[in-house]
C-alpha cells in the first residue's frame, strides 16, 4: 500500500500568485504584461472612442472578390494550401515580395526572403539570432512597443537615441555608440522604423539615411529596418529603403498587415545571404512552417488584384483620418500641447504640458469614453510620461473628432487639478510592455 501524500501546502509570498515562479528561465523577468491591456476590455465598448489601437481599416477591401478567390483556391489547390510547407516560404510569394520591395528601390533575390508569421516573428527571430543577454540594441526613442518586448525577452539592453521632425538624429547615434564603446557594452544592431514611425509618426529624412548607414558601418553595427508603413505615404511618395542603400549590412522586415490584411499574419525578412539560412532554421524551430494557406491567399491576391490601387485607396482613407485628427487637435487641445504631423502611416505623437502623466490619466480618459496609448510603453527606460500615441487609422473622421474633443476635456481637467494641487501624477518608471494587437 502506497504512502498517503501530504496535502499540498500553499506557497508564501509571490509563490501564492504563481507556484511555477522558481522554475521559469531568468529571461522571463523581462516579459511584463502591458500596463494598459486591462483597460482595453472597457476601451473596446462601442461608446468609447479608441485612439489607442493600431488596427488597419479593412472596409475598403474587395471582400466579395476575395471570397470567391479563396473558395477557388481551396477547390483547386486545397491539398497544397492545407498541407505543411517550407519554413522558407512559398516560392511564388517570395518572388512577388521582391516585386513589392522594388517599389522602394530594393533589388533582392527570392532566396534571401524568409516568409514569417507577421513581421513580429521576424523581429523575434533576428533578436534571437544576434542578441545574447546584456548585448545592446540601439533604438529610436520612442520605439515600437512590440520590438521593446522582444528585446526584453532576450535580455538585451535598449539604448534610445532621440528623434526630431526629420527622424533619427545622426549625432545622437554617434554619441550613443561612443558611450557604449566607452563602457564596454557590445552593440549588436540599430533597430529603426524609418518611414511614418510607430509611434512618433515622423519619417527619416532621405539625406540622413546614408549618414546613419555609414555610422553603423564605422562601428560594425548591423541595421534592422522595420518598414510596415512605407507604401502608405499620403502624397504617393515612397522613400529609398535603407536596405536599397546597403544590402550587406541591413536586415529588412516587411509585412502585408498594413497593405492588405492583418489577420492573415504574413510578413517577411530580407536578410544578407549569409544570415538567410540561420533565419530559416530559426523559423523551423519556432513554427516549423508559416501557414501555407495564408501565403497562397496573399500570393493569389497579388497576382489577380490591383494591389497597388488598393494601397492607394488605403492611403486616401488614412489621409482623410489624419486630416481629421490634426484639425481636431488644433481646435480642441489646450495650450502647451504639441504633436507631430505625419505624412503617412497610422499615428500622431502628442506631448502634453509638464506635470501631466499620461499613464496615470488613462483610466480617467477611458471613464470619459476615449482611449489612447500612454507614452511610457514606448520607452525601455521609463520615459514618455508626458507623451501619448493617438491612432487615427481605424475610427471614422467623425469619431476621431469626437474622441479628440473628449480627450482635450480630460486633459483640461487634469491641468486644472495640477494648477490647484501641484503635480498630481509623479512619473512612473516601468519596463517595456508586451503588446496586444490593440496596442501594436
Amino acid at each position: 500500500m502506497s504512502e498517503k501524500r501530504p496535502a499540498r501546502q500553499p506557497h508564501s509570498g509571490h509563490h501564492n500568485l504563481d507556484p511555477h515562479l522558481p522554475r521559469y528561465a531568468a529571461r522571463t523577468a523581462g516579459m511584463t504584461a502591458s500596463e494598459i491591456r486591462a483597460l482595453f476590455a472597457v476601451a473596446s465598448r462601442p461608446e468609447v472612442v479608441s485612439l489607442a489601437g493600431g488596427m488597419p481599416n479593412l472596409a475598403a477591401l474587395p471582400l466579395e472578390s476575395l471570397s470567391s478567390q479563396m473558395a477557388e483556391l481551396i477547390a483547386k489547390d486545397g491539398l497544397t494550401a492545407l498541407q505543411y510547407g517550407s519554413a522558407h516560404g512559398v516560392p511564388a510569394l517570395r518572388e512577388q515580395i521582391c516585386e513589392v520591395m522594388a517599389l522602394e528601390e530594393i533589388s533582392a533575390h527570392p532566396d534571401d526572403v524568409v516568409v514569417t508569421v507577421g513581421s513580429q516573428m521576424g523581429l523575434d527571430m533576428v533578436t534571437r539570432l544576434f542578441c545574447d543577454p546584456g548585448d545592446v540594441v540601439i533604438a529610436e526613442g520612442p520605439s515600437y512597443v512590440g520590438a521593446l518586448g522582444s528585446f526584453a525577452a532576450y535580455q538585451a539592453e535598449v539604448v534610445h537615441v532621440a528623434m526630431d521632425d526629420q527622424g533619427l538624429v545622426p549625432e545622437g547615434l554617434r554619441e550613443a555608440l561612443a558611450q557604449c564603446r566607452t563602457h564596454g557594452k557590445r552593440v549588436k544592431f540599430l533597430y529603426t522604423i524609418p518611414n511614418f514611425h510607430n509611434p512618433a509618426g515622423v519619417t527619416l529624412a532621405v539625406e540622413r539615411r546614408a549618414e546613419i548607414l555609414e555610422i553603423c558601418r564605422e562601428h560594425d553595427v548591423l541595421v534592422v529596418e522595420d518598414n510596415p508603413y512605407g507604401l502608405l505615404g499620403f502624397d504617393g511618395q515612397t522613400y529609398p529603403a535603407l536596405r536599397s542603400m546597403d544590402p550587406d549590412n541591413v536586415v529588412y522586415l516587411g509585412s502585408f498587415s498594413k497593405t492588405f490584411a492583418s489577420g492573415l499574419r504574413v510578413g517577411w525578412v530580407l536578410a544578407p545571404h549569409a544570415v538567410r539560412e540561420k533565419l530559416v532554421l530559426a523559423a523551423e524551430s519556432a513554427t516549423l512552417c508559416p501557414p501555407t494557406l495564408n501565403q497562397l491567399v496573399v500570393s493569389r491576391y497579388l497576382a489577380t488584384h490591383d494591389w497597388k490601387g488598393q494601397i492607394k485607396t488605403f492611403g486616401e482613407n488614412y489621409r482623410e483620418r489624419r486630416d481629421a485628427i490634426l484639425s481636431a487637435l488644433e481646435q480642441h487641445m489646450p495650450p502647451g500641447c504639441s504633436w507631430t504631423h505625419p505624412d503617412g502611416g497610422f499615428y500622431v505623437w502628442v506631448t502634453v504640458p509638464e506635470g501631466v502623466d499620461t499613464k496615470a490619466m488613462l483610466p480617467r480618459a477611458v471613464t470619459a469614453r476615449v482611449a489612447y496609448a500612454s507614452g511610457t510603453g514606448f520607452y525601455a527606460d521609463g520615459f514618455g510620461s508626458r507623451q501619448m500615441r493617438l491612432s487615427y487609422c481605424y475610427p471614422t473622421p467623425e469619431r476621431i473628432r469626437e474622441g479628440v474633443r473628449r480627450l482635450a476635456a480630460v486633459l483640461e481637467s487634469e491641468m486644472d487639478l495640477m494648477r490647484t494641487f501641484g503635480s498630481v501624477n509623479p512619473r512612473a518608471v516601468s519596463g517595456p510592455e508586451n503588446p496586444s494587437p490593440d496596442t501594436a
